[in-house]
């Protein structure tokens, strides 16, 4: 029976605690540092040689689709009654947001080093400690809107030129494909400055800190961040029934793009799961 992911600011607060108690038992486990090191090993820009399919690639959304789904068997497992909410950001667009409360998220970090001081992920709480990241820090660390070049959350707008397109990706499946919604919806442009960060990038923009680069999961606010990406999926692939994912068969011989990308009925390692076997959720998970 499918179960339903909520919008984080209608969690009751046995829900909220809930959630936290579950993300916080992956972590004394290491579970929880085993799903960063997934995607630090699956983060592949444009410019990298060999496969694509976590970012910049036509398999960003079914590919965390499945990572969303198998972060949350874990939590399930844990307690069955936890789901992955979701962070409306064209919404909840301030630091006063509920998101951020001492018994959630947590919220801003300290001037000084950007270290989060509040909430059940500060390290000073004692029960959470980076172990996977780019820096030495052992602490979650955050910098809402990068006050030094300043970055807003997407507008309402900037989703709708998403969700506009009525193709799922274009050549060359890559962060400079010119049409398509996966590539507007994942937030890469040709302008400069922060307008070169669109929706999804946006909002890691926004968050700063570790919400920056491959080690992003190192921040808990990345799963509902994400959760919301694949609602705003759900909700484009309603509106454009006919368009399914693209490519739907591999780049020809001699595309420079030949071996880089993944074909709808391809796997998307490091699962045994194609594109074509998540392109429906409804048998598994709503949203409400």
């Amino acid at each position: 029976m499918a179960y339903t992911r909520k919008n984080q600011r209608d969690l009751t607060g046995a829900e909220r605690k809930r959630f936290v108690a579950a993300v916080l038992e992956l972590k004394r486990t290491g579970r929880y540092d085993d799903f960063v090191r997934t995607h630090v090993r699956y983060y592949r820009a444009d410019g990298d040689k060999g496969l694509r399919v976590a970012h910049m690639a036509p398999s960003f959304l079914p590919w965390h689709r499945q990572y969303l789904l198998e972060f949350e068997r874990a939590l399930r497992e844990v307690d069955p009654r936890v789901t992955v909410p979701y962070w409306d950001w064209t919404r909840d667009n301030t630091p006063a947001a509920s998101l951020w409360s001492e018994d959630f998220m947590g919220g801003n970090g300290r001037r000084r080093d950007q270290q989060v001081m509040t909430g059940p992920f500060a390290y000073a709480k004692g029960h959470w400690t980076i172990e996977v990241g780019v820096t030495a820090d052992r602490f979650l660390t955050r910098n809402f809107g990068n006050p030094a070049n300043p970055v807003e959350l997407p507008t309402r707008q900037e989703l709708a030129a998403a969700m506009d397109e009525t193709v799922y990706d274009a050549y060359p499946w890559n962060s400079t494909s010119r049409m398509g919604f996966r590539n507007k919806l994942e937030g890469w442009s040709r302008e400069r400055g922060t307008g070169r960060w669109r929706n999804h990038n946006r909002v890691h923009r926004w968050v700063g800190g570790l919400m920056l680069g491959g080690a992003s999961v190192n921040d808990p606010v990345f799963w509902l961040h994400h959760a919301f990406v694949d609602l705003v999926w759900s909700r484009w692939q309603s509106r454009n029934p006919r368009a399914r994912y693209l490519p739907d068969v591999p780049p020809p011989l001699g595309s420079p793009e030949r071996g880089r990308v993944v074909a709808r009925d391809e796997p998307m390692p490091p699962w045994d799961v194609a594109p074509a076997d998540v392109a429906g959720h409804d048998h598994v998970y709503r949203y409400a």
